[in-house]
This record gives structure tokens, sequence and C-alpha cells, in this order.
């Protein structure tokens, strides 16, 4: 995926949680990542997904 076609996929995403509302935004972000770890369909990826993703929450407090 190139710079440009990442941005596109953000800004969708973003897009996409505003125009839903922000009490709907976690139950998007759920149904997403369910969705997106069934595409990737490879458990130890999703998982270091996981913790990448928890470790980048973690040193941003």
């Amino acid at each position: 995926m190139t710079d440009s076609e990442l941005d596109a996929v953000y800004t969708r995403l973003c897009k996409t949680m505003t125009d839903l509302g922000e009490a709907n935004a976690p139950l998007f972000l759920a149904r997403f990542a369910l969705l997106a770890v069934e595409r990737i369909g490879d458990a130890q990826a999703a998982l270091g997904l996981i913790d990448a993703a928890q470790a980048d929450m973690q040193a941003a407090h």
C-alpha cells in the first residue's frame, strides 16, 4: 500500500466514524477489527498487531 493509499483509507475510516457518530464509533471499530483480522487470516500476525497497537497507546500516555 502506498502512502497515498494509506492516507485515503485512514481518511475514509475517520469520515465513516464521524458520520456514524461518537456513540457508534467504538462498535464500528470493533466490527472493522473483526473483519480485518478475518482478512489477515493469521492469528500470530493479528496478535502482534494487537500488541503493537496497545504499546502505541501506552507510549502516548
